[in-house]
């Protein structure tokens, strides 16, 4: 299995591109398998590592992600890339490992009902087929890493509070399963600062020596000012799409997940070093636009363009 401190390391930064599988669920038009091969390279080049690629799901009723195959030979030929795909359950799971895909993530709701509207099932019978998973992926000679989201972290869109406590205990039950990563998610976009920083400080004591990540969605305006926050609280996996990409099925008029672009430009002028070039990375955005002219792509950077005293010399906090 690959060196989850060598791929996630904990004295930097780990920025994770999930517009590919993230952002392309809700889409009405998607790239072409060449066009998101284009979109992997050109961001691969701005410095850009980590790809959730996809989710193994029926090819019939999942169009977008029927390519996820291509899409991770293509990765699996960037040097020092990563990939990473969504698998919903056992069945998904298996077409992973047979894949060859270097990371598994999977999902379970704190929200009771929300797993359940998820899902179809209860967060009892998810977390044992996440463990089913594992058992097997522990059998397995060369194995994935496997990662699980912990959706509806922050409130539910159906059954509003989700009590803090709530969410470290599965995030607990997760940890002794054989979890490698497991990720806090804002999956319809509640949460401000506090929530953030008091979730990502628990999470931060829970984990320990493990890894864990934030996922946030900017559906309130509050997507940066909550990255911020997390990365004050040792936070140093976050997911992003470029353009903002996303949204989520159980939360209506909502905006997608917070822009890669910008999360940058926090990270830098924050002191934490991404190795982005931020001026590449804008443009993979004209890919999107050619691809996707339906679809609104959103970020600040974009529309102001950089400071001409960019980049600035910030003190790292890389340390």
């Amino acid at each position: 299995m690959t060196d989850i401190y060598k791929l996630y390391p904990k004295d930097r930064i780990t920025l994770r591109e999930v517009g590919l599988r993230d952002g392309l669920q809700m889409v009405t038009q998607y790239p072409s398998t060449a066009g998101k091969q284009e979109w992997m390279k050109q961001e691969y080049a701005s410095g850009i590592r980590h790809f959730e690629l996809g989710s193994y799901l029926p090819k019939d009723r999942y169009p977008m992600f029927a390519d996820i195959d291509d899409l991770t030979a293509t990765i699996d030929a960037l040097p020092g890339a990563h990939a990473a795909a969504l698998v919903p359950n056992l069945r998904g799971a298996k077409n992973g490992f047979a894949s060859g895909v270097a990371e598994l993530q999977c999902v379970v709701s704190a929200s009771e009902a929300h797993n359940e509207a998820n899902l179809n099932c209860s967060q009892e019978t998810t977390l044992r087929q996440i463990g089913d998973i594992v058992a097997q992926r522990d059998a397995m000679e060369n194995g994935p890493i496997i990662g699980v989201g912990l959706a509806m972290s922050f409130g539910c869109s159906i059954s509003g509070h989700v009590a803090p406590k709530s969410v470290l205990d599965l995030a607990e039950k997760c940890y002794a399963m054989g979890i490698d990563i497991v990720s806090i998610a804002d999956t319809v976009g509640y949460a401000g600062p506090h929530q953030v920083a008091h979730l990502t400080t628990e999470m931060q004591r829970l984990a320990g020596d493990k890894h864990f990540g934030v996922h946030l969605h900017d559906t309130r305006g509050m997507g940066l000012a909550n990255a911020a926050a997390a990365m004050g609280q040792g936070a140093r996996v976050l997911d992003a799409s470029l353009g903002g990409l996303g949204g989520c099925p159980a939360a209506l008029n909502a905006t997608g997940n917070i822009v890669m672009e910008d999360l940058v430009f926090l990270c830098e002028t924050s002191g934490f070093e991404t190795g982005v070039d931020l001026e590449a990375l804008i443009s993979v955005r004209r890919i999107l636009d050619r691809e996707m002219p339906q679809e609104p792509l959103y970020g600040s950077l974009a529309k102001a363009g950089l400071p001409k005293a960019y980049p600035y010399s910030a003190e790292p906090q890389n340390t």
